[in-house]
């Protein structure tokens, strides 16, 4: 990365490709924020800079790559590859974390679990400018996406027919109000939802504050 691009990255500001660390803080929160752009469009962490785009430096580039790999490797299953950068600017080192959306979602928080638990397993996911955990909705999506599953002989049932019914006049469907329109459980529900978003028939929406919707596929 040069000078011109780093340069363009701070001027954009925090974005969905872009977060920006005055420093290295714990190993979880800085492996949630890289699990966070692995699992969505790829980006960059940017360590010396503030929230107000004011360039501080690091005290030791050598250390904050050191704790960066480290994290990537031990704290993220599975491991993070990425690619870390040296730019100075205004005469202050910079380090630039480079995390390319990855083939292998989902990545989670180190638990120490055998595989993948929906309920215990922390997954982040990018949303506008922040890292957010994602929904079991979101997890059973980005780990069908990830292994290629595609949806075979998918039958429109009496569910999805009440789902496109309800979308000509909402804009959005939940799972907790597919679950109360139609009376199954929201487990049923999620499933339903989901496997209409497999067949590209709804779209997932993610909040700020984590909580989701679907809407009709475009």
């Amino acid at each position: 990365m040069n000078h011109r691009e780093l340069k363009e990255l701070i001027e954009e500001g925090e974005n969905l490709q872009c977060e920006f660390k005055l420093r290295f803080t714990t190993e979880e929160k800085i492996a949630k924020e890289m699990i966070a752009f692995a699992n969505t469009k790829g980006g960059y962490l940017i360590f010396g800079i503030d929230d107000d785009r004011e360039i501080v430096g690091v005290e030791s580039e050598k250390e904050v790559a050191e704790l960066v790999y480290s994290t990537a490797k031990n704290y993220c299953v599975p491991p993070l590859d990425i690619e870390i950068h040296f730019v100075a600017l205004k005469g202050r080192e910079l380090v630039i974390v480079e995390i390319p959306e990855s083939d292998n979602k989902p990545h989670r928080l180190q638990d120490y679990l055998d595989d993948l638990d929906l309920n215990k397993s922390i997954v982040t996911i990018r949303v506008n400018d922040k890292s957010v955990q994602a929904s079991k909705e979101m997890i059973r999506i980005l780990k069908a996406q990830s292994s290629n599953k595609a949806l075979i002989k998918y039958t429109i049932g009496p569910n999805e027919k009440i789902v496109f019914e309800y979308l000509k006049h909402k804009e959005k469907i939940t799972v907790k109000e597919l679950s109360k329109l139609v009376n199954i459980s929201e487990r049923r529900a999620s499933r339903t939802l989901v496997k209409m978003v497999r067949a590209n028939l709804l779209m997932i929406h993610t909040k700020e504050n984590g909580e989701e919707f679907f809407t009709a596929a475009m």
